[in-house]
């Protein structure tokens, strides 16, 4: 059995789940997610939890078991605590601000870049720090690596734009003097 599917959801107060045919719809405090329904799988929810059964025991089922567990998790923690990252810019003259919900960005280009924000997502600045945050975790994944992708942090000096957890390796350069 998954060792992640096998475990059940707690679903905490002022959420409310609702398993249909095609989707699982969660409605929360903080707005509503779905996730589509895989048809390997049975949904119960009974005690204040969500529990995923399999159906079948071959080796799609078994992939789909834990993977869908935690996509309905991630729903759940969305509607109620909601999900966030952080990205900082490092550089000389390397800026960053948000003007509603359009991101500007100037990374050592003879240009600002413009990102526009998706629906449903929110960016503050402090300081060289920005913070993209949302209910939807896989957006919110995807819209920081897209605003990464435009600087990727070189490893000679340590300039661009990297998540605040990430370490970059850095590389000694060229050993001038030496002829």
């Amino acid at each position: 059995m998954s060792r992640i599917g096998k475990l059940p959801i707690p679903v905490p107060n002022g959420v409310e789940v609702k398993i249909g045919t095609d989707v699982v719809e969660v409605k929360g405090p903080k707005g509503s997610l779905s996730t589509p329904v895989c048809s390997l799988l049975q949904y119960e929810q009974a005690d204040g939890h969500v529990v995923l059964t399999r159906i079948e025991d071959d080796r799609v089922t078994r992939a789909q078991h834990g993977l869908r567990r935690s996509l309905l998790s991630n729903c759940i923690d969305g509607v109620t605590k909601g999900f966030s990252k952080a990205l900082e810019v490092i550089g000389v003259g390397y800026r960053v601000a948000v003007k509603g919900n359009i991101i500007e960005l100037q990374v050592g280009y003879s240009h600002p870049v413009l990102v526009e924000l998706p629906e449903g997502l929110k960016a503050t600045v402090e300081g060289q720090v920005l913070t993209i945050s949302g209910i939807d975790k896989e957006l919110v994944g995807e819209m920081a690596a897209r605003i990464r992708r435009i600087r990727k942090p070189e490893p000679y000096k340590g300039k661009g734009i990297k998540y605040a957890t990430e370490t970059i390796r850095r590389k000694v350069g060229k050993s001038g003097g030496k002829k």
